[in-house]
């Protein structure tokens, strides 16, 4: 399974390391994914989601139903 999540969209990116002397070599920053359990109380049901640190404060922000809709209408949630 691919290192996205479901609700931010967040993906791998890569960048360089630089060492003291300024050489570059490749890297990969990942994302900080969780897979979580979550409850809608709407369906009475739970739902397993890839999510980010930052998309666990989205849900807790603005609940799981609202941040769902809007991964969903940008694309990123497709359950």
């Amino acid at each position: 399974m691919s290192k996205i999540c479901e609700i931010t969209g967040k993906k791998v990116i890569t960048g360089n390391s630089v060492s003291h002397s300024n050489r570059k070599t490749l890297r990969r920053f990942h994302v900080n994914l969780h897979t979580k359990k979550f409850y809608i109380p709407e369906e009475d049901a739970f739902i397993v989601l890839k999510v980010s640190a930052n998309g666990m404060r989205i849900i807790d922000k603005k609940g799981i139903s609202a941040a769902l809709k809007d991964a969903r209408e940008k694309g990123y949630f497709k359950g």
